[in-house]
């Protein structure tokens, strides 16, 4: 690695990415590698932006406001703005989340209810059919 550009395999490597996810997150131009003819070495601005791509696909954040939110980063306050509005960000997807955990946790318990239901029914019916 010269100056610190990183080639595409190492960079898959670090991340555990594949090169079609580079590829795609550059066509979406979230990522900027420098060319040398075919290869693409990545630098240490887009190392950080991957990292951060990466976190904000995990919390459920789409490509476009991950965009909106690196956008942020070259506006010249210290990043004052983009922390006001990721934090903002995540406080929506958080709340979305645990309104999504508390709905799993229902269909859950629904889930095993009816299994019990189920349970039950066919016990019964053994216990007729051993019966009879």
């Amino acid at each position: 690695m010269t100056d610190g550009l990183m080639p595409i395999r190492k960079m898959c490597e670090v991340f555990d990415v594949t090169p079609r996810t580079l590829r795609f997150y550059e066509s979406k131009e979230l990522l900027f590698p420098v060319r040398e003819g075919q290869k693409r070495l990545f630098t240490r601005r887009d190392r950080a932006r991957l990292k951060l791509i990466l976190r904000g696909k995990r919390f459920g954040f789409s490509l476009e406001e991950i965009r909106q939110l690196l956008d942020l980063y070259d506006i010249g306050d210290r990043q004052e703005t983009q922390l006001r509005r990721a934090h903002e960000a995540a406080r929506t997807h958080l709340i979305d989340l645990e309104q999504q955990r508390a709905d799993l946790d229902e269909a859950i318990a629904e889930l095993k209810a009816q299994m019990a239901w189920a349970e039950a029914q066919l016990s019964r019916t053994c216990s007729n059919d051993a019966a009879e």
